[in-house]
């Protein structure tokens, strides 16, 4: 890439010695025409000196094209170690008016200006795929650099991202990944999905005493990590007999809306008497799902991925708190990883294949290597699920 980058550098400092001489031939032809019998007086005094002169001027040329050599390779060692700074950087959450979502936009904005680019985040009006693909197309038309989305669907933005691509504006997703390996370089993931399933499998076991019914209170039906993580939890389920005496009687939908993630908690309690817990694997129906059983004071437990600050009241112990511990990550730094990435494959550091590594800022986790997923793709994970109990809740819903 520095080869290519110093030959252009080369051809264009050719091109404005090309246009200098085109631009003063007028007045060269002009200045001759003048002064021809002065220049046939010294004729003889040229014509000895002409080989020194020729000397000379070889000489300072070389000197000028070793200079501009030197000063180019300068230029480009200097960019990509700098990154793209004056690049346009686009970020596409799932929805607006999502806590999750807004703290991830906080992270790529910081890291994509801490790098000097500017950072654009543009939310579709609904939580669907048809909302999002609007946005790519509005930003594709902008000429952006890069798009990182957390998609609303596996499938239905690939013509859209594709689009994206042959553009020439460098591809990624966070959070939510596509299906298609080439619809994007490279997925940002806050955890494995392994990881995310057993966590959970393993709080529903322990929350329910090691038997009886659970629910599961996702987002929407097309959510792709939220399908990874309830999938995940199933095959854990069903791969080992200390799982056996859980009953998983119905994975719900509220579509990352606070109201209709309010009327299925509710409507999960009224058609399962016998229910023990309800695990939400979304911060939005986790904290919907808070509120109705602890105003409602149920039997009830409650554990899934949540904000420490929305969930901090509902975290406890004891009868009168809905959730004894839940997990997370820090969307900020997802937020983060995706924007530096996002920077790496618009300037070339990367391209998304597996066992490339890159820096990331302040990133805990940095450098990170990017690895291959369990499709075939590839990903980089930003860290392994935390938890959030009544030892740390305070501490961390200061945080975020």
């Amino acid at each position: 890439m520095k080869k290519q980058v110093v030959s252009v550098l080369l051809t264009a400092a050719m091109a404005t010695g090309m246009l200098a001489g085109c631009g003063s031939s007028t007045t060269a032809t002009s200045s001759a025409a003048s002064s021809s019998s002065t220049a046939a007086a010294s004729s003889t005094a040229a014509a000895s000196s002409s080989s020194a002169a020729e000397e000379s001027t070889s000489s300072s040329s070389t000197a000028a094209v070793s200079s501009a050599s030197t000063e180019a390779v300068k230029s480009t060692s200097a960019a990509a170690s700098t990154g793209k700074a004056d690049g346009t950087y686009a970020l596409v959450p799932k929805s607006a008016g999502n806590p999750f979502n807004e703290r991830e936009a906080d992270g790529f904005t910081q890291a994509v200006e801490a790098m000097g680019g500017t950072a654009v985040v543009n939310y579709p009006d609904q939580a669907t795929a048809d909302a999002q693909i609007t946005v790519i197309q509005s930003l594709i038309s902008q000429g952006v650099d890069s798009i990182a989305v957390a998609a609303n669907d596996a499938n239905a933005l690939s013509a859209a991202l594709q689009q994206a691509k042959d553009a020439g504006i460098a591809v990624c997703t966070l959070d939510s990944d596509v299906k298609a390996a080439a619809d994007r370089a490279v997925f940002c993931n806050q955890a494995g999905v392994q990881e995310i399933g057993q966590a959970l499998m393993d709080a529903v076991l322990d929350i329910s005493g090691g038997e009886g019914q659970y629910a599961i209170l996702s987002a929407t039906s097309q959510a792709t990590n939220q399908n990874a993580w309830i999938d995940a939890m199933k095959q854990i389920a069903a791969s080992d007999d200390k799982y056996s005496k859980l009953e998983l009687v119905e994975v719900a939908y509220g579509d990352d809306e606070p109201q209709k993630s309010t009327d299925q908690t509710q409507a999960l309690l009224t058609k399962y008497p016998d229910l023990k817990v309800i695990c939400s694997p979304t911060t939005v129906g986790i904290a919907a799902a808070a509120k109705v059983l602890q105003d409602q004071g149920s039997s009830v437990k409650l554990t899934g991925l949540g904000l420490p600050s929305e969930m901090k009241e509902y975290i406890g112990d004891d009868d009168s708190h809905s959730c004894p511990y839940m997990f997370l990550w820090n969307p900020i730094d997802l937020g983060k990883l995706a924007g530096y990435t996002s920077i790496a494959l618009a300037n070339g550091t990367i391209t998304g294949a597996e066992g490339e590594t890159f820096e990331a800022g302040d990133l805990e986790g940095s450098p990170y290597t990017i690895t291959a997923n369990s499709d075939g793709a590839t990903e980089i994970i930003l860290g392994q699920p935390f938890k959030f109990d009544p030892s740390n809740i305070d501490e961390w819903a200061e945080v975020y």
